[in-house]
């Protein structure tokens, strides 16, 4: 990717979600310069790997296969009862923008449509080899009990979610001429480096292009703790 895409990106969201009053917390505007004046008590955003994180999956294709994703809340499967056992992402979904097709062999996680247009998510199980199931399964949709033909698409008006349990393979994007979606994920711990099972290759982070300044840190980009403590209205500043 290019780094004039990511700063492209992460403005557009910025703006979107304003737009949905969904408000971000002070550290999503953080420059890398502000960051590197950062102390130790920012730990947890830095080990979690908090805060934006844009991808093409390596598609080289980013308006087509991609994620504009803010993570606010996450845990460590490495260090299980220890710190938080839960997620919450903020993604801002353009047009027919997708994700590849994938599963979670381990997290559980609610996708839930907070605004804007419609959420098209298409499901199946992966069998036992890993291949797409042809077999109906049964998900919770709102807490009712759907039974769901392999491979159909559901869509998600605003306020509906559905549960994605592990081994359900799934892609979703906004719906084309539904406009831009504002989508939350609410689930078990994340794990980005080992809990992605593609069904065709794909690179989770990227390289990139730095063909302008960064405007913002990606997720895996923060600068090691500054030797100084950071006082409560420095962090305000």
């Amino acid at each position: 990717m290019y780094r004039s895409e990511i700063n492209r990106a992460i403005d557009r969201a910025v703006a979107f979600f304003h737009t949905c009053r969904f408000p971000l917390p002070p550290f999503a505007y953080w420059s890398p310069e502000a960051w590197a004046c950062r102390g130790e008590e920012y730990h947890e955003i830095r080990s979690m790997r908090l805060g934006w994180d844009v991808t093409d999956f390596g598609s080289g294709n980013f308006p087509a296969t991609g994620r504009t994703i803010f993570t606010l809340r996450n845990g460590s499967v490495h260090r299980a009862g220890v710190g938080k056992t839960y997620a919450h992402k903020a993604m801002f979904l353009r047009e027919g923008q997708r994700s590849p097709i994938h599963f979670h062999q381990r997290k559980m996680e609610d996708i839930v449509n907070q605004g804007g247009g419609n959420i098209l998510i298409t499901l199946w199980r992966a069998d036992a080899t890993d291949a797409q199931s042809p077999d109906p399964f049964t998900l919770q949709v709102d807490g009712c009990a759907r039974r769901i033909t392999s491979g159909a698409t559901l869509r998600l008006t605003p306020g509906e979610s559905v549960c994605i349990v592990p081994r359900t393979y799934h892609q979703f994007w906004a719906e084309e001429g539904a406009g831009a979606t504002l989508s939350v994920e609410v689930s078990s711990v994340c794990d980005d480096l080992t809990d992605n099972f593609w069904l065709h290759p794909h690179e989770r982070f990227p390289g990139i292009v730095e063909d302008e300044p960064a405007r913002y840190c990606l997720c895996h980009e923060y600068p090691a703790a500054a030797c100084i403590l950071t006082s409560t209205s420095d962090a305000e500043a």
